[in-house]
């Protein structure tokens, strides 16, 4: 049996364009259901296929995720539901799944706890809320373009979230699958108590919980389409029946009520919905970096950029109608949107079938699952963190950037040992810190001639350059800002203190500065002025970004740097400023 080769991000041939949609023009003036827009019968058969394929790893999922979150199992499958109609409505991927997610549940669950019991009406109340906080802000996120704010969690930052987020529902789930009472406390001290109890494990529902993990690994080591979760579980609930381990304290999940919540605004003060502001701004920046991973991952057309922007509204209206049914936030989840795109979908109609079917399990089904032991369940969320738990991409780190692998250790720790809320603050205060510190490491390098070329280039040690006699060449291969340009101004100092001749000309090789904000303009126009005051003449070369040239007239740098002193090379300022400029002119006019 050989193992299964991992799906590619792009998903299979791509359908031409006039295969999606009439143009491009008409795709995204499509207000309503834009995947399905110029729909052919020809695309029904796949779009079937990957709803009932998505529908046998969902179900049980959402199941499972919604108990996470402290709810009834059902409610997993009113969300999966709304999720599904909702981004089909609104959303623009053609292959991408939302509904409840295992990396944003323990978020909110774990932040809605320290304010309210779970499993109470006020938790449940407070779930909704922020799950209408969470929709409007990515809605509005979409409406005005802000996808750029997914961009603001590095990769090694993101692993070290998910794998913290992995740390927590795999404790949080270990006393199910071990049949042990679940300890109360921080994560840590509840992990601990596991292991202290581990000898009171029952062995049945272990043998049910590692069973379902194992029969789900096997499935996804053959193909991510067998529905390893639904075989599982069916598994399991047989199980159960047939030997009695209900009478062996096999907790099972009892009746489940399949009366459809009726939509209606939460209940819930006006300080209360202040004290989520905080923790609704985690779960959608949570949710738009999820979404954006997800969208690029799966293009609905490998010649167009993928509107992530339109995806944000589609999972923000999935999060609405979640909190008007009195339930949670919702998710892109890229494993299921995955299996759309394997299973031949073609539009959101895969995930309409997965809803309708959901739809029917409710309805004609609900008494089906009163069997279904709870540590299969658990093992269903033992996979997810394995899952999400990156071990390739975190040794890969190890080995390439051991400082940013600093960055996944600090992060997980943060999110496992600090509550979770807090946790992931910190986590994403720590990218935008890494963003802060790598744009402060950059420094001014000197440049040499290529030799008998006309080419400036930066200074190496494998290579041998020319240089001009009482010529200095630098330059900035980053924005000048305030987080460097002190650092900047330093570094030029430097190469002109250390030249070992008198410096005549110096040139900023400008090619990597595309912005100059407003402090690094005034130590720009010091640092020229103290030029002119040691009769250095200070010229820029290939300053080819628009906004950084207007930066110069904005900020009135062009009052100490005439127009004269800008050019298109290096090379063009040596022969018009250098030492030896002058006298060639001299020979000329003579």
């Amino acid at each position: 049996m050989a193992k299964r080769q991992r799906a590619p991000k792009r998903p299979g041939p791509a359908p031409k364009r006039a295969q999606i949609g009439q143009s491009r023009s008409a795709a995204h003036g499509w207000p309503l259901f834009r995947s399905i827009a110029a729909y052919r019968a020809d695309f029904l058969t796949g779009d079937l296929v990957a709803g009932l394929t998505l529908a046998a790893i969902a179900i049980p999922e959402q199941m499972a995720t919604a108990r996470l979150g402290n709810f009834a199992p059902q409610v997993g499958l009113f969300v999966l539901i709304a999720a599904a109609l909702a981004f089909a409505a609104f959303g623009g991927s053609r292959f991408l799944s939302c509904g409840a997610d295992s990396t944003i549940t323990p978020i909110f669950a774990g932040g809605i706890a320290m304010t309210a019991a779970a499993g109470s009406p006020e938790y449940f109340a407070l779930a909704a809320a922020l799950a209408l906080m969470v929709g409007v802000l990515l809605i509005a996120a979409g409406l005005f373009r802000l996808g750029w704010i997914a961009d603001l969690l590095s990769i090694p930052v993101t692993t070290g979230f998910l794998a913290g987020i992995a740390a927590h529902i795999a404790i949080s789930q270990l006393p199910g699958v071990l049949g042990l009472q679940a300890p109360e406390g921080a994560m840590l001290a509840r992990f601990a108590t596991l292991v202290r109890e581990l000898g009171s494990t029952n062995p049945f529902t272990f043998a049910i919980g590692a069973g379902v993990l194992a029969i789900i690994l096997m499935s996804e080591w053959i193909d991510g389409r067998i529905p390893g979760a639904l075989i599982g579980l069916a598994a399991a609930t047989v199980a159960v029946i047939w030997l009695g381990l209900e009478q062996r304290g096999v907790p099972v999940l009892g009746e489940i009520s399949a009366t459809w919540p009726t939509p209606a605004l939460p209940s819930v003060s006006a300080a209360q919905l202040a004290s989520l502001v905080p923790l609704a701004l985690i779960v959608a920046i949570t949710a738009m970096v999820q979404t954006a991973a997800t969208t690029r991952s799966f293009p609905s057309d490998p010649d167009e950029p993928p509107d992530v922007d339109r995806d944000f509204v589609g999972i923000g209206a999935g999060s609405l109608l979640g909190g008007l049914i009195g339930a949670f936030a919702v998710n892109a989840s890229p494993p299921r949107t995955a299996i759309v795109a394997e299973s031949g979908g073609r539009s959101q109609l895969a995930g309409l079938v997965a809803a309708a079917i959901t739809v029917a399990l409710l309805a004609a089904g609900a008494a089906l699952l009163r069997h279904v032991p709870q540590a299969a369940l658990g093992g269903v969320l033992l996979f997810v963190a394995v899952r999400i738990f990156r071990t390739r991409q975190i040794i890969s780190i190890w080995h390439q950037s051991p400082a940013e692998f600093a960055l996944i250790v600090a992060t997980a720790l943060t999110i496992v040992v600090l509550p979770i809320e807090q946790g992931v603050g910190i986590g994403i205060a720590l990218s935008l810190l890494h963003g802060i510190w790598t744009a402060t490491q950059a420094r001014v390098v000197a440049f040499e001639r290529v030799p008998d070329t006309s080419i400036w280039w930066p200074k190496g040690a494998k290579q041998k350059g020319e240089s001009e006699p009482g010529v200095v060449v630098a330059g900035l291969q980053a924005p000048l800002s305030f987080l460097n340009a002190y650092r900047f101004r330093a570094d030029v100092r430097d190469l002109v203190r250390d030249h070992g001749q008198p410096v005549r000309l110096l040139v900023l090789e400008a090619t990597g500065i595309v912005e100059i904000d407003y402090t690094a303009a005034q130590v720009l126009v010091s640092l020229i002025r103290e030029c002119h005051e040691q009769d250095v003449v200070f010229a820029m070369a290939r300053l080819e970004s628009v906004r950084a040239q207007e930066a110069l007239t904005r900020f009135h740098v062009h009052e100490v740097l005439h127009p004269d002193r800008l050019f298109r090379s290096v090379e063009e300022a040596i022969r018009a400023l250098g030492p030896g400029a002058k006298s060639a002119k001299a020979r000329t006019k003579s």
